[in-house]
């Protein structure tokens, strides 16, 4: 009789993107899927799970645990347990860089910024919940007034030679900064790189910044430009994982994997 192997599932049902990390008994991510999260976040989460274990090419049967986390948490039928995003983001990022850090989360909805001690311990977190500056929802409203894809943004930005600083934080003003700007003539890469720097301030100001940076989130994952422009005002490298956007599921995942 062949012998099940063991993989452990981790589930980040955010706002805004669903996504499941798979892990190995060795804590390798052997599968993954990231979606939209709609209205029905449990056959979302079903979905991605399916998508993941395909990359995977393991059978449901073969997961011993899985632990939920995110905005949607409750919602996912196929969980055992569910860990607060705060403390899935830090164990997830700490897989990767095991050391003192300082975790910039940029999501669809809201920013966290996280603090770990050498152990992994976490010593302090703050989160913008209450305005969308600086979050992807604001990106998106940005794209929609510049009339381009969330994937142009990236790219343009890097063309800018002549950045125009939008002068609020807040996503209603700066869209009516925007529309200024279009109507006055300013070049679409110079406005975009404008945002991208908005966007970076605004989580740059919400807390001091320890001496090792991490950025993660869907929006870090499909705009690298803005983690080099956060480099260029950080004055040092900035640490990326290979996959930014799922830093959460994969620590909901390695609390699955603890007895």
């Amino acid at each position: 009789m062949m012998k099940l192997k063991s993989c452990y599932a981790g589930v980040d049902v955010g706002a805004s993107r669903t996504k499941v990390a798979i892990l190995d008994h060795s804590k390798n991510l052997i599968g993954h899927a990231v979606k939209k999260s709609g209205t029905d976040f449990t056959a979302t989460a079903d979905t991605c799970l399916a998508m993941a274990l395909k990359m995977a090419g393991t059978p449901k049967s073969d997961i011993r645990n899985t632990i939920s986390t995110g905005y949607g948490r409750k919602n996912v039928s196929f969980a055992r347990d569910t860990k607060t995003e705060i403390g899935c983001h830090a164990k997830g990022c700490f897989l990767y860089f095991p050391f003192a850090t300082t975790i910039i989360d940029i999501g669809g909805q809201d920013n966290k910024v996280i603090k770990l001690d050498a152990s992994g311990k976490r010593t302090g977190f703050k989160m913008n919940r209450k305005c969308a500056a600086g979050t992807g929802a604001f990106l998106e409203e940005m794209a929609l007034r510049l009339d381009v894809s969330l994937k142009e943004m990236d790219g343009l930005a890097s063309q800018s030679e002549n950045m125009i600083k939008l002068g609020s934080f807040c996503t209603v003003f700066s869209a009516t900064e925007v529309l200024e700007n279009i109507r006055r003539g300013k070049k679409l890469p110079d406005i975009v790189k404008g945002v991208y720097y908005s966007m970076i301030k605004r989580v740059l100001e919400m807390d001091a910044l320890t001496e090792k940076v991490v950025m993660t989130g869907g929006v870090v994952a499909h705009n690298a430009f803005m983690v080099k422009m956060a480099e260029e005002m950080i004055g040092r490298k900035i640490l990326v994982p290979e996959y930014p956007q799922l830093t959460g599921a994969i620590g909901a995942a390695l609390y699955a994997m603890q007895p």
